[in-house]
């Protein structure tokens, strides 16, 4: 990772597609770029891009082949930043050309005209218990034996199923209270993160926050231009 990160003008901000058979969003949003119809000089993706992705996992890795394949492909002429969620981690070998940030050194520190800023995809700064589910979830051994023991993929078919069915678009209530209390946690003036898929920006205490709008839910991602984060559409809404 660069000693010193720097957010180029234009820089797109995407997070929580939730990519899976049913929703090809992602898909739709590298259309974009590899059509030159947005063309960024650089790609925050701000996790969970997958419904779920381990490295250690061969029916997800296989699954989702096409997308890996395809960012890796972008990653040769876009800087592309990668921060860990909590449905996709340990990728750092299935993506080699891209900066691959995991929870454990999130947030990640980087700079915007001069001033420090901090990137998280959101589910740090959690309680204990959580963090030790974090810990098993991603140890590697652990995933490894799983995967050894997933014969004709009964394991790997019953949670691609359950998370399938899963709704995960909806409003969170009293969000700007937890945003308040989350920004306790960090240094910086600006804070951005993903995963709880509201799209919205607050500045509360002087302290600005940005929560990057759910690729899935919203269909949507952000635009950093002079200094605003301004929400685009996959397509352009009407009226």
């Amino acid at each position: 990772m660069p000693i010193c990160l720097n957010i180029k003008q234009n820089a797109i901000f995407v997070a929580d597609a939730h990519f899976n058979i049913k929703r090809n969003e992602l898909s739709v949003f590298l259309d974009l770029i590899e059509q030159k119809k947005i063309n960024p000089p650089q790609l925050f993706l701000m996790g969970d891009m997958f419904d779920f992705l381990t490295q250690e996992s061969f029916y997800f890795v296989k699954q989702n082949s096409t997308i890996i394949k395809r960012l890796n492909n972008l990653s040769k002429e876009i800087e592309i930043i990668y921060l860990e969620g909590n449905h996709d981690y340990n990728l750092e070998k299935l993506f080699p050309n891209i900066e691959v940030i995991s929870r454990e050194k999130q947030p990640l520190k980087a700079y915007l005209n001069k001033e420090e800023i901090a990137l998280s995809h959101g589910d740090n700064f959690t309680p204990t218990s959580y963090n030790i589910y974090c810990k098993i979830i991603r140890n590697k051994p652990l995933l490894k034996f799983l995967n050894a023991i997933d014969f004709n993929h009964w394991l790997s078919c019953k949670i691609d199923k359950a998370l399938t069915k899963k709704n995960i678009c909806h409003e969170f209530k009293n969000f700007e209270e937890l945003v308040e209390r989350r920004l306790k946690n960090y240094k910086t003036n600006t804070v951005i993160e993903g995963h709880f898929h509201q799209g919205k920006e607050y500045t509360l205490d002087k302290k600005r926050y940005v929560n990057v709008p759910s690729l899935f839910c919203s269909k949507a991602y952000m635009v950093l231009e002079e200094g605003k984060f301004i929400t685009q559409y996959l397509t352009q809404k009407k009226g």
